[in-house]
C-alpha cells in the first residue's frame, strides 16, 4: 500500500526544524512509525524481537550507543526503555543541532521514570487515527483554516461524495491505516475488533506492569461506549459496571480509566466555562469520548447495517467521528476542543479554541432537519456573549470567530445568518 500523506507530516517537519527532537505519541496502529519513517534517516525498533533483548541491555548499560546513526534517527516505541528520554535530551544539548531524533510511543510514560521534562529540547505531537481527508474520502473542498482566516468566505456548491451510509461504514471501519489495505469490507471492519482485543488482553496490563482483568476493562469500556458524547457521571457508569461485574470501586474504576487514557483509547472532553451565565448554571463534567468512533462501535458489537436503521445511536458516534477529524485538522492551528452546555439546555457540541485566541462554536447534526436547531444554539450563545460584553466593559469576552454546523449531508453552504453548514466529508485542515 502506498503511503497516504498525513497532516502530521508538515507538523513533524516544522518541529524538526525548530527542536532537537520530536516525540510522536498516540494510539497503536494510527501510523506513527510509518509517518516518522518518511523523514527519518535511520531507525531503531525497540520491539524488534530479534534485537529487543540486546537493545534493552544496551539502554541500561550505555544508552548513548543506541543514539548513533544518521539523523533524524527514529527510536520506535521508546517507552520500552524510558532511560532513552534523558539520553536523547543530553545528546540534543551536546550536539546543539535541531532535527536529531524522532521518538514514537503508544502510551504515556509516568513522569517519575524520566528525570527531565524535555522542555525546549523535545517537542510533542499527538497523532490521531486518520481523518476522512487523510483516507482520501473527504473531498477537502472546505478548509478549516480558510474558514477562520477569511471572514468573507461563503460556501456554496461544495458537495460530499459520501452518503450517510458511507459515513456509517467509515465510522465502523475507523481511521486505522491497516483497515484501508484489504478490499473486503468484512476484513476492514475486523481491524477495530482485533485492536480492542489486544488492548483488553495485553496492553491494559503491560502499560505499567499492573495486572488488570480484561473482563472488567471491557465492562468499563462498554459503559463508556453506551455514554459516548454525553455528560454521563462517573457514578452512573460505575453502576453500569457493577451490574455486569458485581463489584467495582471508584478507585478501581479510576485506575482502569487512567490506563485506557494513557493508551490513548479514551479521550474525554472538558467543558468551556465562559462568564456569560451564572457559574451554577454551567455543566462542567467531562463529555465522554474516544480516540476513534470504531472503538465504541466494536465494543458494543454494532454493525453498519444496524446503525443504518438506528440513526439516533449513530448520532452520538458521528459526534465522536467529527471530534476525531477536528483534532486532526486543527493540529497545525494549535487547536483544542471543549464543549458548552448549561442547565437551560443551550449547548454547543464542541468549541474549537486556537492558540491565538480565536475560537469556533460547532454543532454536529446528521440530517438537514436538525440543522436549524443546531444553528439556533450557536447563534444564541453568540448573543449571550454580546449581551455580556454590553454589561462588562472591563474584561470583555471574545466573540466567536466561526459558527459551523457539521453534517453527514451532501452540500456545503453559508446561511444568511452567517452559520456555515459543512458536510464532514467536504472538510480538511
Amino acid at each position: 500500500m502506498k503511503y497516504l500523506p498525513r497532516i502530521t507530516d508538515k507538523i513533524l517537519n516544522d518541529r524538526l526544524n525548530a527542536f532537537g527532537a520530536v516525540l510522536i505519541e498516540g494510539p497503536k496502529w494510527c501510523g506513527k512509525t510509518t509517518t516518522a519513517s518518511q523523514q527519518a534517516k535511520s531507525i531503531i525498533r525497540l520491539q524488534d524481537p530479534d534485537m529487543r533483548d540486546g537493545y534493552l541491555a544496551t539502554a541500561q548499560a550505555r544508552p548513548s550507543n543506541l543514539l548513533k546513526g544518521a539523523t533524524p534517527r527514529l527510536i520506535d516505541e521508546w517507552q520500552d526503555a524510558p532511560v532513552l528520554w534523558d539520553a536523547v535530551r543530553v545528546a540534543v544539548d551536546n550536539r546543539q543541532k535541531n532535527g536529531q531524533f524522532i521518538l514514537t510511543g503508544s502510551n504515556a510514560v509516568d513522569k517519575e521514570k524520566i528525570h527531565h521534562s524535555g522542555t525546549g529540547r523535545i517537542a510533542r505531537i499527538t497523532m490521531q487515527p486518520m481523518s476522512l481527508y487523510e483516507s482520501q474520502e473527504s473531498t477537502g473542498e472546505v478548509s478549516l483554516r480558510k474558514l477562520f482566516d477569511d471572514k468573507q468566505y461563503e460556501l456554496g456548491g461544495e458537495f460530499s461524495k459520501m452518503t450517510v451510509n458511507d459515513i456509517i461504514f467509515a465510522a465502523c471501519r475507523g481511521g486505522w491505516p491497516a483497515s484501508l489495505i484489504p478490499q473486503d469490507r468484512i476484513a476492514q471492519l475486523s481491524v477495530a475488533q482485533v485492536y480492542i482485543e489486544g488492548v483488553l488482553n495485553e496492553d491494559i496490563s503491560r502499560i505499567d506492569n499492573v495486572k488488570r482483568e480484561p473482563l472488567l476493562a471491557e465492562a468499563i469500556l462498554r459503559s463508556y461506549s453506551r455514554n459516548v458524547s454525553t455528560l454521563a457521571k462517573k457514578s452512573s457508569m460505575i453502576k453500569d459496571v457493577v451490574a455486569i461485574m458485581e463489584s467495582c470501586s471508584q478507585n478501581t474504576f479510576d485506575d482502569y480509566v487512567t490506563a485506557l487514557t494513557k493508551l490513548f483509547i479514551i479521550q474525554d472532553i472538558d467543558a468551556w466555562s465562559p462568564a456569560v451565565r451564572s457559574a451554577t448554571s454551567l455543566r462542567k463534567g467531562k463529555k465522554r469520548g474516544f480516540i476513534d468512533p470504531s472503538i465504541p462501535i466494536a465494543i458494543l458489537g454494532l454493525s453498519p447495517e444496524y446503525l443504518e436503521i438506528d440513526l439516533k445511536t449513530f448520532g452520538f458516534l458521528f459526534e465522536c467521528m467529527c471530534m476525531r477529524d477536528l483534532r486532526v485538522y486543527s493540529q497545525a492551528l494549535g487547536g483544542k476542543l471543549s464543549y458548552y452546555h448549561d442547565r437551560y439546555d443551550l449547548e454547543a457540541d464542541a468549541v474549537l479554541h486556537l492558540y491565538d485566541g480565536r475560537y469556533a462554536l460547532l454543532e454536529f447534526k446528521l440530517g438537514s432537519d436538525e440543522i436549524e436547531k443546531g444553528a439556533n444554539h450557536l447563534l444564541e450563545i453568540k448573543k449571550l456573549v454580546n449581551e455580556y460584553n454590553e454589561k462588562e466593559k472591563q474584561v470583555r469576552l471574545r466573540e466567536p470567530d466561526l459558527l459551523m454546523v457539521i453534517t453527514a449531508g451532501s452540500m456545503a453552504y453559508t446561511r444568511p445568518d452567517g452559520v456555515h453548514v459543512v458536510p464532514l466529508a467536504c472538510l480538511k485542515d
